[in-house]
């Protein structure tokens, strides 16, 4: 199986600035698209951003200019680095991974979600 591990939320003020990263650990061949989502309460889970196996990058437009998506391909980890936060960015972030396994399955997987609090 494959796991994804979240960590790097917490509370920041407006403004502020702060990372959270996910690794993907388990029976994994290769992976094809990360993504970051979040789901702030009683919304539903939208994209945040996406990277592909090549680095291409797509953006939700409510943080294009402010948030980056990167990853470490050897470390099997995505990245999203979020600046200018605003308190409409408070969610809980969840990680995405679609997974090419050893077993030669192809699959959607998620992180267990961190929380980020944009709060003064």
């Amino acid at each position: 199986q494959v796991q994804l591990v979240e960590s790097g939320g917490g509370l920041v003020q407006p403004g502020g600035s702060l990372r959270v990263s996910c690794a993907a650990s388990g029976s994994i061949r290769s992976i094809n698209t990360m993504g970051w989502y979040r789901q702030a309460p009683g919304k539903e889970r939208d994209l945040v951003a996406t990277i592909s196996s090549s680095s291409t990058t797509n953006y939700a437009d409510s943080v294009k200019g402010r948030f980056t998506i990167s990853r470490d391909n050897a470390k099997n980890t995505v990245y999203l680095q979020m600046n200018s936060l605003k308190p409409e960015d408070t969610a809980v972030y969840y990680c995405h991974a679609n997974v090419f396994t050893r077993a030669l399955l192809l699959g959607n997987y998620w992180g267990q979600g961190t929380q980020v609090t944009v709060s003064s």
